[in-house]
C-alpha cells in the first residue's frame, strides 16, 4: 500500500497535534510505542484500510485490502465460497 503522506501529514490527518505528529508516527513505525485502538481506527480511516490490516502479515494484509474493496454483495459471495471450501476440506 502506498500513500503520498509524510509521517507528519498522516499524524495530523489522524488527529495528532501538529507539534508531535511526526515524532509519534515515527515511534509507531519503529514499534517504540503502540497506538491504542482509537488511534488505529483513525489511522485506518485516513489510509482507507480496515483496522485488522495493521495486525496482518503481508499476505493477509493484501487479502484484507482486496476484501475491503468489495461491495457487500461480493463479500457475501466470498464468504459463501469460503464456507463451501471449508466444508470440502
Amino acid at each position: 500500500m502506498k500513500r503520498e503522506l509524510s509521517q507528519r501529514g498522516l499524524g495530523i490527518a489522524a488527529g495528532i497535534d501538529e507539534a508531535s505528529a511526526s515524532a509519534r508516527m515515527n515511534q509507531y513505525e519503529r514499534a517504540k510505542h503502540v497506538p491504542d485502538y482509537k488511534m488505529l481506527c483513525s489511522l485506518a480511516q485516513v489510509l482507507n484500510v480496515p483496522v485488522p490490516y495493521f495486525y496482518a502479515d503481508d499476505n493477509d494484509a493484501e487479502l484484507l485490502l482486496n476484501i475491503a474493496s468489495l461491495s457487500n454483495e461480493q463479500k457475501e459471495l466470498v464468504c459463501g465460497l469460503v464456507k463451501r471450501i471449508n466444508f470440502i476440506d
